[in-house]
């Protein structure tokens, strides 16, 4: 079978506080209806990476969004290396529980208006910081399912919104990652479980913070591709 057409375009969102937000958006080229995709970014951006990502999971199928979480503090398109962690400080700080919240429902809002989407099929996906923000939109708004790639700050500060979980949930962390302690993760499973939720809970004992992304050190290629084709499945089933 040859691979999906990828359709990739740039679209600008308004948001409920009165912010613009761009966006970017990756899409089969085929006609019909698709699962639709929230993919929520690392603390760099919007960056070739996530575009990649999210050109990915369209080649599978999805209609998929990346919203730009930095939107009030950084300029359109905003990108940072790397290398250069205080660069993305301020930003990071800017993405609060109440601006993420507001951020999704705008984002699913433009999926959910999409002729292509089908409705009843939307997920989400995020790394590092997206991968907290996937938490909170799966306890905001109705997704079939979220998958979050070692999302710091879900414990402590987000337990007590596993009881609004609406779909099932992904944890995918790495075994040798020092931003988020074996207690914080141990801690978002009790939750769930006390809340009776289904999730699943992977943990790559051999790779650290960051390691599905090709561009940072922290790489690791045999968890980067488990770790994709457990996250189909997942979206899938």
């Amino acid at each position: 079978m040859s691979p999906t057409e990828v359709v990739r375009e740039k679209v600008e969102l308004a948001v409920a506080d009165g912010s613009r937000m761009p966006a970017y958006v990756a899409r089969p080229g085929r006609d019909g209806s698709h699962p639709g995709l929230l993919v929520f970014q690392e603390a760099f951006g919007v960056n070739h990476h996530i575009r990649n990502v999210s050109d990915r999971f369209a080649a599978e199928g999805y209609v998929v969004i990346a919203p730009e979480l930095f939107h009030r503090t950084a300029p359109p398109g905003f990108e940072a290396s790397y290398t250069d962690f205080p660069s993305v400080m301020a930003h990071l700080k800017a993405v609060t529980t109440e601006t993420a919240e507001a951020d999704t429902k705008s984002a699913y809002d433009w999926l959910r208006s999409s002729a292509l989407v089908k409705p009843s099929e939307i997920s989400s996906v995020g790394f590092c910081v997206g991968g907290r923000v996937s938490f909170i939109a799966n306890s905001t708004v109705p997704l079939r399912a979220a998958i979050s790639f070692y999302g710091g700050g879900i414990a402590p500060g987000l337990l007590d919104r596993a009881a609004k979980l609406h779909g099932p949930s992904l944890l995918i962390w790495g075994g040798l990652d020092k931003h988020i302690t074996a207690e914080h993760r141990k801690a978002v499973t009790e939750a769930l479980s006390a809340e009776q939720k289904t999730y699943v809970n992977v943990e790559f004992s051999h790779a650290d913070h960051g390691f599905f992304c090709d561009a940072r050190a922290a790489y690791e290629p045999h968890s980067a591709r488990q770790a994709w084709a457990l996250t189909l499945e997942f979206l899938r089933s």
